[in-house]
């Protein structure tokens, strides 16, 4: 274990447990020791390394039955600590709200949770709520019809987000509270928002509404343009937001508009988890970008947490993101994060090694979230590249020398 003085300056390569792939968070008991100590058997702690590695596991509290959720929680934490395995808790209310249709279903009266009002909670194609969407799309990989994305400035929706936030982040400070001094580090963070943004993790093709009761297969299949803003190529959506938050209420929906919005949306988010308690220090943001230098960078910026951002295209030297270093001189937090990761190249133990510790060269990285455990497991380049890195920590203590 690591001094209590240093571990300010330990650094994490956390992997991601696939959402609802390893455990089922509807299934406290799927939450299994073995699969903890899976990960510590690959990539063992070695002493006195810098970079120790972990786990993240997301918690949508909007998906799952709130009660069940919180017993997942609770059960996570404790493998966590009886296996002495560092982890980040990212909680969403953003990408999954599934289980709330009582927020969203404001067009079907034979469904649960239908309601008019709910119009206010969606977002919108156009000024009027009367442009509400019924249906956005994903691609995570392939192309996938879900619900309509949350109007991020809905004053229910952030009531709502707020409820849970009060329910599940106690959990996690009460049981960090109770570990002895010399675990403490193994709350490595609390992550808030997840790729924060609009418009593109849920989309909408023009006249969207009409496909909602044809096949899936008739849905168009061209791709997001996603340096076009405000629109990336498909209709623009953000108009409810934009409108709720005041910030304008006719006229062209701007890059500008989109990007304050998600701001306001991450700052109080952070805002809520620092009143709760959560340090700066071990408080998160997750923002993203998709055109080089776009505002929406900027928006995981505020005086709250640590900023946080998925690296993909920049995975391999995270100082070549226009967009993230811009945020980054904005921001007086003490750390920022590598927060959703995967380097592109070659499943080569080199180039994985070069990625890594290019990225945890900045000695303010304090994480990177490798997405996800499964998509690795079985690469042994990759997790030689990953055992190479922490123990190349030890050997320098400058994860960027070798």
């Amino acid at each position: 274990m690591l001094a209590k003085d240093k571990s300010e300056k330990t650094q994490y390569i956390l992997v991601n447990r696939k959402p609802n792939s390893a455990w089922n968070l509807n299934d406290p008991s799927s939450i299994q020791r073995e699969d903890f100590e899976e990960v510590k058997r690959e990539l063992p702690e070695i002493p006195g390394a810098k970079v120790r590695p972990g786990i993240g596991c997301i918690f949508p509290y909007f998906r799952h039955d709130e009660e069940t959720l919180q017993k997942s929680l609770r059960q996570f934490l404790k493998i966590a600590a009886e296996t002495d395995t560092p982890v980040l808790v990212q909680i969403d209310g953003e990408n999954w709200w599934t289980g709330r249709p009582d927020l969203w279903n404001w067009w079907d009266p034979k469904k649960p949770g239908y309601d008019p009002a709910n119009r206010e909670n969606v977002e919108w194609f156009g000024w009027s709520s009367d442009q509400a969407l019924k249906i956005a799309w994903r691609n995570w990989g392939k192309q996938h019809r879900i619900g309509p994305p949350p109007n991020l400035m809905s004053p229910r929706y952030r009531k709502e987000s707020h409820k849970q936030m009060e329910i599940l982040i106690p959990i996690i400070l009460q049981w960090w509270k109770a570990l002895p001094a010399e675990k403490k580090d193994l709350l490595v963070g609390i992550k808030v928002g997840w790729e924060s943004s609009i418009g593109v993790n849920a989309w909408y093709f023009p006249d969207g509404n009409d496909l909602l009761d044809k096949p899936a297969s008739e849905d168009p299949a061209y791709r997001l343009k996603t340096d076009e803003l405000p629109g990336r190529g498909v209709a623009a959506t953000g108009y409810a937001a934009v409108k709720t938050a005041g910030i304008r209420t006719k006229g062209d929906l701007t890059e500008a508009d989109l990007a304050e919005v998600t701001r306001r949306h991450l700052e109080d988010l952070s805002r809520v988890a620092s009143e709760l308690g959560v340090p700066r220090g071990k408080l998160f943001t997750h923002g993203v970008g998709w055109k080089d230098g776009e505002l929406l960078y900027e928006a995981a910026v505020n005086r709250y947490s640590s900023p946080g951002w998925s690296f993909y295209k920049h995975a391999r030297d995270p100082k070549q993101d226009m967009g993230v270093q811009n945020a980054l001189k904005k921001s007086n937090a003490p750390h920022w994060a590598a927060i959703e990761w995967l380097f592109q190249g070659p499943r080569e133990v080199d180039s994985w090694r070069r990625a890594l510790e290019t990225t945890l060269s900045d000695e303010n990285c304090r994480l990177i979230c490798i997405f996800n455990w499964e998509g690795i497991r079985d690469s042994e380049p990759v997790l030689e590249a990953i055992r190479q890195t922490i123990a190349g920590s030890v050997e320098s203590g400058k994860t960027d020398k070798r």
